[in-house]
């Protein structure tokens, strides 16, 4: 079976949930496949948002590229609806003025149907993320 990227608008995820809203940033752009693109929020933490799958994806390696975050919490659910997450993990990130910052996590064999991030604190009062990548492929349920 060949890898592809579920979190790809174009491949079926759709984020159902983003706690801020720019019209010229909005949530979507996270999941457009281009990096030049972004979410941001506006203002005040924690802030989040929701992929969802609408399948199973199974998969071992996640890149978020991000500006301005400090602390990053991922969480899973392989729930028909976006409930009873679970912690993937949790970490603080590196800054460098001017760049985006490129996290990779590796998670062996992990299963979702959802993905939670939960930007919990950041390095300036707004935040930016521009792409979400997951190396995996969709199941059947």
């Amino acid at each position: 079976m060949k890898l592809t990227d579920p979190c790809l608008s174009s491949e079926g995820a759709e984020v159902i949930l983003a706690t801020s809203s720019d019209e010229k940033y909005p949530p979507e752009n996270i999941i457009d496949g281009n990096s030049e693109t972004f979410w941001t929020t506006t203002g005040m933490f924690p802030q989040e948002f929701i992929i969802s799958f609408h399948k199973c994806v199974r998969f071992s390696k996640l890149t978020i590229l991000c500006y301005l975050v400090q602390t990053i919490r991922i969480e899973k659910s392989l729930s028909m609806d976006p409930v009873d997450f679970e912690k993937c993990v949790e970490k603080d990130l590196h800054y460098s003025e001017g760049e985006l910052q490129t996290e990779e996590f590796s998670f062996p064999d992990c299963q979702a149907t959802y993905l939670r991030f939960i930007i919990k604190s950041g390095f300036d009062h707004f935040v930016s993320v521009h792409r979400v990548m997951v190396d995996g492929m969709a199941e059947d349920m």
